[in-house]
């Protein structure tokens, strides 16, 4: 029996329903970091918000503090040590990858690195590793001193 098309929408909307394997073989590194950017993102801003009740602007300057490409670098090199095999093939496969943009305020080794965190991120996300996920974003705050 064929899926409707609600069911096959849904059915890619829900994270965490392909193997460790599925995923990296599935998507390219950049599709990862592409997914783990805005993971990474909404769960800092969740944080944030569920934190304390506050002007966005005051949000805004926080969360960029722990998004950008240079925090995400220094956190990443922080923990690399600390990585499973799989984890770290995939933040590699992604940090020698070749981007074809750059960020604003980051240098090009800055920037590789937190894309191989995003993908990372991006990995475990897909894969439905959540509680992974989450010990890396909490350990990424505890990082920043924000907790």
């Amino acid at each position: 029996m064929e899926k409707s098309v609600e069911a096959e929408a849904l059915d890619m909307l829900t994270a965490g329903n392909m193997s460790e394997h599925e995923v990296s073989s599935r998507y390219s590194a950049l599709s990862l970091a592409f997914i783990g950017d805005s993971i990474y993102d909404l769960k800092v801003k969740t944080f944030f918000v569920k934190r304390s009740n506050a002007k966005v602007e005051s949000y805004h300057k926080k969360v960029s503090s722990v998004v950008s490409a240079d925090s995400q670098s220094r956190f990443i090199e922080s923990i690399l040590d600390e990585l499973r095999e799989d984890e770290l093939a995939v933040y590699k496969r992604a940090r020698n990858s070749s981007p074809h943009t750059k960020a604003k305020n980051a240098t090009l080794g800055d920037y590789l690195k937190a894309t191989g965190f995003e993908a990372l991120l991006g990995y475990l996300y897909l894969s439905g590793q959540s509680e992974r996920l989450d010990e890396l974003v909490v350990r990424s705050l505890q990082f920043h001193e924000v907790i």
